[in-house]
């Protein structure tokens, strides 16, 4: 019953983060300037992140995993691994933010980008933030099952990275 809501809350995620893409691409078609001048961003770096976020799904899968065949050690192990390298994605974005030229005001592209990054980052972070929990309750007094709560989190966590490159071809290759 707990995958099914995930899927279905998901489902309404992806309607959310559509909105946002049909935002960019009207923007986009609209201003014969994309991105403006001035408004340039590193796709270097973000691939480098977006490599480690990529690899954190891995990290996760094999958490889920673990908890799935009962070996809480490892599974913490390796969703603390999924944590440091959220963390590490997270990071390079507020880092990006305090380099930029341009601001959520600046222009349309500005807004978009701050918006659509923005959002994604709050997800991320919300991910992270879930992981812990399930690990907290998962290894605290309870000791409730770790896999179902893992099982759900790797579903939303497999899908803010596939938002992600999504994102990442979207504003950073395709620009």
């Amino acid at each position: 019953m707990l995958a099914v809501g995930t899927v279905v809350w998901l489902a309404s995620e992806l309607m959310f983060f559509s909105g946002l893409f049909a935002g960019w691409f009207t923007l986009r078609a609209a201003n014969a300037v994309w991105p403006p001048e001035g408004a340039e961003v590193d796709p270097l770096r973000t691939g480098l992140a977006t490599v480690v976020l990529l690899a954190s799904s891995f990290t996760m899968h094999a958490g889920t995993r673990a908890a799935e065949h009962g070996d809480r050690r490892r599974a913490v192990r390796w969703v603390l691994a999924t944590v440091v390298m959220g963390s590490v994605f997270v990071t390079n974005q507020a880092l990006e933010y305090t380099e930029l030229d341009f601001t959520l005001s600046s222009h349309a592209y500005g807004s978009i980008f701050y918006l659509m990054t923005g959002f994604h980052g709050l997800h991320v972070i919300g991910g992270l933030g879930l992981m812990l929990a399930v690990i907290g309750v998962g290894t605290g007094r309870t000791r409730a099952s770790l896999a179902e709560g893992l099982t759900v989190t790797e579903y939303y966590w497999h899908f803010v990275d596939v938002v992600w490159v999504g994102m990442f071809v979207t504003i950073y290759v395709l620009g």
